[in-house]
């Protein structure tokens, strides 16, 4: 869904890649000019005394959005903060591949954010993940709930539900549950398939299944799922956007479900998903063809 929203607050939130200068330096580009147009920058506790900016600090409780600087690795971190405080994310790519964000290095931000700040901007509404274990404190995911066995080479039956009724039990070394943000990253991998953004949808694929007949799995985005580690020998992990979440004891149960609320994305484009998907991930491009280059 996309919708038109205006700035409604004078503070902008910041969530920067510290460990790479170029995005460091974006983040002090980016607060200088939006403190020029009368904005005052918000920061992780964490990140302020390392970014040493020279503009009013806010509090993020007060952000209109918040800006993600560095790769698709501090995107997914920042969704986690965006969530907690129910605002949108632009996305800046200072890294390697950025498939999740929206704009190309410093230029691009600097050329757009006094539009953005001004004019108002288009907001891409996109599902979300949560994953409890019995039942405890809800964990979110913008791409993916992994559970998957330990270092073990034994295999695990992974029992699945959907919404209360029993699916199937699984030979394999995890399952993935997937919202279509991340169909194009970890379930890829795996051999999920990938889905468009709009779709109401998520997407679970088992992690090297023993079986021949075997397949992935896509269901209604209002689904409840819930995943059992069914062994007594081989402890399991919970990961969510391929960070270590906790372990799972054999009698441990897994309920995946939509987030509460949609992730926002700020736009300043129209978005070429399937464009993107081929010049990011090479998606169609003959090897062959790519050799004579």
């Amino acid at each position: 869904m996309i919708e038109r929203s205006v700035v409604a607050t004078r503070t902008i939130g910041l969530f920067v890649d510290l460990n790479r200068p170029h995005a460091r330096e974006t983040a002090r580009e980016a607060a200088r000019q939006a403190h020029e147009y009368g904005f005052s920058v918000a920061l992780p506790e964490v990140q302020r005394a390392q970014l040493e900016l020279d503009v009013p600090i806010g509090a993020l409780d007060e952000a209109a959005m918040l800006i993600s600087i560095g790769g698709d690795g501090t995107l997914l971190r920042t969704a986690r903060l965006a969530a907690a405080h129910d605002i949108p994310i632009l996305g800046v790519n200072t890294g390697r591949l950025g498939f999740l964000t929206e704009l190309e290095g410093a230029d691009e931000l600097l050329a757009e954010l006094p539009r953005i700040l001004l004019e108002g901007y288009v907001c891409e509404s996109r599902i979300a993940l949560e994953a409890r274990v019995n039942g405890g404190e809800p964990r979110f995911a913008l791409n993916e709930v992994v559970v998957r066995k330990g270092a073990s080479s034994r295999l695990v039956p992974f029992g699945l539900w959907l919404s209360g009724e029993k699916v199937v039990d699984i030979p394999a070394d995890g399952v993935i549950v997937s919202s279509p943000t991340g169909s194009t990253a970890y379930s890829l991998s795996a051999g999920g398939p990938i889905i468009a953004p709009g779709v109401d949808a998520f997407e679970i694929v088992p992690l090297l299944p023993h079986t021949l007949f075997s397949r992935p799995l896509v269901v209604n985005a209002n689904e409840r799922v819930r995943i059992s580690v069914d062994s007594s020998l081989v402890h399991a992990n919970l990961e969510t956007d391929g960070e270590f979440a906790r372990d799972l004891s054999p009698a441990d149960v897994v309920e995946v479900e939509r987030y509460h609320h949609p992730m926002r994305f700020v736009r300043t484009k129209a978005l070429r998903y399937f464009g993107l998907i081929e010049e990011k991930l090479h998606w169609g491009h003959s090897i062959k063809e790519e050799g004579r280059r």
